[in-house]
């Protein structure tokens, strides 16, 4: 039996308060509010330390870089002492024979309890030579070391959609984790995802033992069920009629809305603009960038990221982002329709003008 959470705290020399705070911060971080927090200290307690085995396929380790970058201390507490890290390329100290042992000794010895944290595609054309390890492609780690996971975790847009490497034409087959297992995965889009979200799915799993709210991409509801859009700062400026125009222009120096340059906010799902970025500091469209809408598939294929949209796809919350979205839409169809009259009008004086000919000629 190994130790729990806050043994493995106290022998480091925390304090009760110390524990205590950190559950605070747990159920903060995980959605369960106040009222979470006697939920979150039993439950750390007495569970013990869940094994954790990080992958790596194709990716650039943002995801990585993300979650231990973050300035929040709950997520170097997790790495330290709520998660037993026992296999990552990128942070362990072992490495070759050592480090494989570690990674089939976490397998063998926790059947059915360890969690599987994956970062990156893994491509699947010519027989997944596109990432190895050891001789082994992506594809034969993933299901041997999913096999017996108690959860899947998919870390960002690489490991939840394919990302970049999927973009057409895809030449690596690139392929999201959910695809290639027979088990539930839970999806944490983003380039990379926020570190915060990262941990608070984590501390979900291990404080209610099962997983979150999750909607029709299996992406956690929490965080991942309201637009960008919905809650930014710059919306009353959308909903005024007030855009930036071109970069750097009057319009950007007073925080006018992006979208006409190509912000993806109204079509992105992610807490980028309630959760923000490095305690909480800012996020891409308060540094004065627009969204790119990272955390929807096949984003790299959606269009260029500098030019808006021409309608808005699913819209329904509000009334004048309806309205606005309709005018475009209906413009566009409008344009879509008297173009095809054209054509076909002009098809029909060439075919009159041929059948004339024909006519002269017999």
């Amino acid at each position: 039996m190994g130790l729990s959470i806050w043994q493995s705290m106290e022998r480091k020399g925390y304090s009760r308060r110390d524990f205590l705070q950190f559950c605070a911060a747990a159920a903060a971080a995980a959605g369960l509010g106040q009222s979470g927090v006697a939920q979150v200290a039993a439950a750390f307690e007495k569970k013990e330390k869940p094994a954790v085995v990080w992958m790596h396929f194709q990716e650039c380790t943002c995801c990585s870089e993300s979650f231990i970058r973050a300035s929040h201390p709950i997520v170097v507490d997790a790495l330290l002492d709520v998660l037993s890290l026992n296999y990552t390329e990128t942070l362990m100290a072992a490495s070759g024979f050592q480090a494989e042992k570690s990674l089939n000794d976490t397998l063998q010895n926790n059947k059915g309890k360890y969690i599987v944290l994956v970062e990156g595609a893994v491509p699947t054309h010519d027989g997944g030579v596109y990432c190895m390890i050891g001789g082994k492609t992506a594809e034969s780690i993933l299901q041997t070391v999913s096999k017996d996971a108690a959860a899947i975790i998919a870390w960002g847009s690489c490991a939840s959609n394919g990302c970049v490497q999927a973009a057409k034409p895809n030449p690596t087959g690139a392929t999201p984790i959910s695809k290639l297992v027979d088990k539930p995965v839970i999806n944490v889009p983003g380039c990379p995802p926020i570190a915060d979200v990262m941990m608070a799915v984590v501390t979900h799993l291990l404080v209610l033992g099962k997983m979150p709210e999750l909607d029709n991409i299996n992406r956690p509801k929490e965080f991942y069920g309201r637009r960008v859009h919905d809650t930014c700062y710059r919306r009353p400026n959308y909903d005024a009629g007030l855009f930036v125009e071109s970069w750097d222009d009057e319009n950007a120096r007073r925080g006018y809305c992006l979208y006409k340059m190509g912000c993806k906010g109204p079509v992105t799902y992610n807490a980028c603009s309630v959760v923000k970025w490095n305690e909480g500091t800012s996020y891409p469209i308060q540094s004065g960038h627009g969204c790119i809408g990272c955390s929807e598939e096949g984003f790299w294929d959606n269009g260029p990221f500098y030019q808006h949209l021409p309608s808005f796809p699913g819209f329904g919350v509000e009334s004048t982002a309806d309205t606005i979205g309709t005018v475009v839409g209906v413009a566009t169809l409008a344009g879509v329709a008297a173009h095809a009259v054209v054509t076909n009008v002009r098809k029909q004086k060439v075919i009159a003008e041929v059948h004339a000919e024909e006519q002269k000629e017999s």
